[in-house]
């Protein structure tokens, strides 16, 4: 179908382009949110009667657009919802959930006003298009968290994984050094080596000793000496 654009148009056009759509686009939203007329002659002729107004109406619509911008540029909200520890959503955001939470803080913002390609499923801060007009588009920060304390910490630019792994640093135990472990001293392992290598054996030892009596100062025996060839015999 070929429509008359009655404003600009996101990715179609601007006002008073004849552009081709779909029957379905432009029977559901184009006609009857009077963004666009059927291009027929008569309304061609009707156009151009009123594009004076209708190019006033939008200048103004855009001014007042312009001065909402400047109060949103920058602007931050928060979103608390559950997720697991991977950060995955329970869930999604969906742009009706960040024009409620918009609106609900005074600005006036349609659900078709965010410009959301696909509803955000994971924690962290994210930067979201509203399309206040056709010609006027701000950029707003959606902070997705679990708590206000994980949202301020996003909003700081740390990560929820950054502070879980602090926090799994700080409760694991230290472990020995390398020279404590050469050094075997404070460990009981080394102890139990030195009582089994000496200390375990040493009473058994004297024991065997102290039964087989003292020794001759001068040794042990010596083995007799063969006679002397020379020596006389009786």
């Amino acid at each position: 179908m070929e429509v008359i654009l009655l404003e600009r148009i996101e990715k179609l056009g601007g006002m008073g382009d004849v552009v081709g759509v779909k029957d379905g686009y432009a029977r559901n939203f184009l006609l009857p949110r009077k963004k666009a007329l059927r291009a027929t002659p008569e309304n061609m002729e009707r156009f151009e009667r009123e594009r004076e107004a209708l190019e006033q109406l939008n200048g103004d619509r855009r001014d007042a657009a312009r001065s909402a911008a400047t109060r949103l540029e920058g602007e931050s909200i928060i979103l608390i919802r559950q997720a697991s520890d991977t950060l995955q959503l329970y869930g999604s955001v969906s742009a009706r959930d960040i024009a409620e939470e918009m609106s609900g803080r005074g600005a006036e913002v349609r659900r078709q006003q965010v410009r959301l390609d696909r509803p955000i499923k994971a924690l962290g801060v994210h930067e979201v298009r509203i399309a206040l007009h056709p010609e006027v588009t701000v950029i707003v920060k959606v902070n997705v968290a679990r708590s206000p304390e994980e949202a301020e910490i996003q909003a700081r630019g740390g990560t929820i994984l950054d502070e879980v792994d602090d926090e799994a640093d700080e409760a694991a135990p230290a472990e020995p050094s390398a020279v404590e472990t050469a050094d075997g001293g404070d460990t009981p392992e080394a102890d139990a080596s030195v009582d089994e290598a000496g200390g375990s054996d040493a009473p058994e030892a004297q024991a065997v000793a102290d039964e087989a009596g003292p020794e001759d100062e001068s040794g042990p025996a010596s083995e007799s000496a063969p006679e002397d060839e020379g020596a006389p015999r009786d």
